[in-house]
């Protein structure tokens, strides 16, 4: 009989990643795991180094976005981490699944305040589904299969794997080929399906609220007829507007910051709502008054049922493709008329652009021509941070097709640069842009150095308006005639984006943008449209649609 074959823990780790399905990993290169980058030197896996540890994880939790499978970003001790704990934030509020190896120091040194020491279960425990340290070598491939599984399983979440620099260089013996962890698919039972039919056919006016990561198209597509043919709108949480298609006959648009006054008031007649894949969590409902009294069905992985808060008459625990089967096999025999098709209609009059009389670039009128020039891409990506400068791109740029949307729920500025590197390199045949503030941008702007690097096709609208916009409207509101620490003074940021090879240029006027927008969409690499954008516009106009005291602005709140 030969003798097993013997690898370094580094090396185990990253072929047990290979075993996983892993295509890449994004990182920032540290001493403290030199053994884990040799064993990527012979890897499959790809690579990518990025330019700041926060923009390395919020590259990885867009991957995660775009194919289901954990995200996998590698840093360093201390500081290196400590860059990342953004993402690892990001990943826990909204259920993504991500994989976090942080190289340690020596475990002969714990304890005297070593050189970058740092406790990871400190740091992370609160933000994290579980936190682990290798702590024997043989135990690498192990680790690292049960962090998948984890990440992946119930509500998705952040895994953060210790891995002290002496332990890696141990050799040990490679375990046997093995296949990578299948979750199991959990089904409705028999009563659950029958009190669902029950609630469903009892209801007048029932709605459908979507969230989650990475659906299924034919999942979204299977939920989309039924809901149509019940006549039942569906709308969707916040920062999830492309799990359903938005031409679709029960498209009600989205719940959480800005969304239509009409839709929150709809939400708040429905007397029964189904969610599915989220819960009645505070953005969707404006912090828990929405659909206080309606009958409340939860369908999703979680047990837990993280996040809800309210009424909930039933709860089935399973994955979503078996919730959707549930849900498909109710009949809505009580719906009152009109009810979808209203709910639609207000959609599809919120969501067309109009002009928002601005000075300088009117951002409303500037999103129509990009909606418009988009309509020729067969399935584009758009991304964006958190911020003001998101409202017009949220509400006016459509989705058709599940994973084309990348925003953090958890209202982190900076990721829309990341997010958007990360969809370019992960699926280059697609159209990618990111829209960005002019505060979100340059928190992780330097990783468009990445893009250059690898190639990668980036179309950046780069909203200019001087300052942190959302903060600024809040001070308006509560302390008006008083700004402070919101007022920002910007590079040339058309300049910035030729220093990293791409195509940059300055928009002053509505009138200069289609023609700019038509040159970036015809570079080869990073583009970038920096508009000039009215300070004192803070959001889309609504004039059109006839709010009640502005009210169609929806509720505001996210810190950006």
């Amino acid at each position: 009989m030969s003798e097993p074959q013997k690898m370094s823990a580094g090396h185990l780790i990253v072929h047990q990643l290979e075993r996983e399905g892993t295509r890449r990993v994004w990182l920032v290169p540290g001493e403290s795991y030199l053994d884990v980058l040799d064993g990527l030197y012979d890897s499959a896996i790809e690579a990518i180094p990025c330019r700041q540890e926060g923009g390395a994880g919020f590259a990885a939790l867009a991957e995660a976005r775009l194919t289901g499978q954990p995200g996998v970003v590698m840093v360093t001790r201390g500081p290196g981490v400590a860059n990342a704990m953004i993402a690892v934030h990001t990943a826990w509020q909204d259920a993504t699944p991500l994989v976090v190896l942080v190289g340690l120091i020596p475990v002969r040194e714990r304890g005297r305040e070593a050189f970058q020491e740092f406790s990871l279960e400190g740091w992370f425990g609160t933000t994290a589904k579980h936190v682990v340290t290798l702590d024997q070598p043989e135990d690498a491939a192990f680790v690292v299969s049960r962090a998948w599984h984890i990440a992946r399983s119930g509500r998705p979440g952040p895994v953060v794997i210790g891995l002290p620099e002496d332990v890696l260089v141990e050799s040990v013996s490679a375990p046997a080929p093995g296949f990578p962890h299948q979750l199991p698919r959990s089904e409705a039972t028999a009563a659950e399906r029958k009190e669902l039919v029950a609630l469903v056919a009892g209801a007048r006016r029932p709605m459908a609220v979507v969230g989650g990561d990475h659906w299924a198209q034919r999942t979204s597509d299977r939920l989309v007829a039924w809901a149509s043919a019940q006549g039942v709108p569906v709308a969707t949480d916040f920062r999830s507007y492309d799990l359903v298609d938005h031409d679709a006959a029960c498209f009600a648009g989205p719940l959480g910051y800005a969304r239509d006054q009409r839709l929150a008031d709809r939400l708040d007649a429905a007397d029964t709502v189904v969610y599915l894949g989220c819960a009645r969590t505070d953005v969707l409902s404006d912090r828990y008054s929405l659909a206080a009294d309606a009958r409340s069905v939860v369908i999703s992985a979680d047990p837990e049922a993280h996040g809800h808060f309210g009424r909930l008459d039933l709860q089935l625990v399973c994955d979503l493709e078996s919730g959707v089967d549930a849900l498909t096999g109710t009949r809505a025999t009580a719906v009152e008329p009109d009810w979808m098709s209203d709910a639609h209609q207000d959609h599809v009059a919120f969501a067309t652009p109009h002009p928002d009389g601005g000075r300088f670039v009117d951002l409303g009128a500037a999103f129509g021509i990009l909606r418009k020039r988009l309509e020729a891409e067969p399935d584009p990506v758009i991304t964006y941070g958190a911020g003001n400068h998101a409202l017009w791109a949220q509400r006016y740029l459509p989705a058709h097709r599940t994973a084309s949307l990348l925003g953090p729920k958890n209202g982190a500025m900076g990721f829309g640069i990341p997010a958007a590197v990360a969809a370019a390199i992960v699926e280059p045949q697609r159209r990618v842009v990111s829209v960005a503030g002019d505060g979100c941008l340059l928190m992780n702007g330097q990783e468009l150095a990445t893009a250059h690097a690898h190639g990668a096709r980036v179309l950046v609208i780069a909203v200019d308006n001087s300052g942190f916009g959302t903060i600024r409207e809040h001070q308006q509101r509560h302390y008006p005639g008083r700004p402070s620490g919101t007022s920002l003074t910007n590079p040339d940021l058309a300049l910035y984006a030729r220093a990293f090879g791409g195509y940059g240029r300055r928009v002053e006027t509505t009138e200069e943008f289609s023609a700019a927008l038509d040159e970036a969409l015809a570079a080869p690499g990073v583009a970038l449209l920096h508009l000039i954008a009215d300070p004192a516009v803070l959001e889309p106009d609504v004039h059109s649609i006839e709010p009640a005291d502005g009210a169609a602005t929806g509720a505001r709140g996210e810190e950006a």
